[in-house]
């Protein structure tokens, strides 16, 4: 999968889980500035990432490294290739 195939379901998760428009979805979205995504609706959401692309993502580091949907995409990018 591809980093562009990664980034288009990773927007069609957070649209469906935040009630988004995917147009308003952007790489550069801060996910709590502009998607308005809370702790616990992220949570939700990193479940659902998990379930879709068969990947773990460390709590740890979303908590401290994922500001923007780009830093998510990374992330997934990096645990599909491990």
């Amino acid at each position: 999968m591809n980093r562009d195939e990664i980034t288009e379901d990773l927007i069609g998760i957070l649209s469906e889980q935040a009630d988004l428009d995917p147009a308003e979805v952007r790489q550069d979205s801060s996910l709590v500035i502009d998607l308005e995504i809370d702790s616990l609706l992220l949570v939700e959401i990193v479940v659902e990432i998990e379930e879709h692309f068969g990947v773990t993502l460390p709590k740890k580091e979303l908590a401290e490294d994922i500001q923007l949907v780009a830093d998510l995409v990374t992330h997934i990018e990096k645990s599909l290739a491990a």
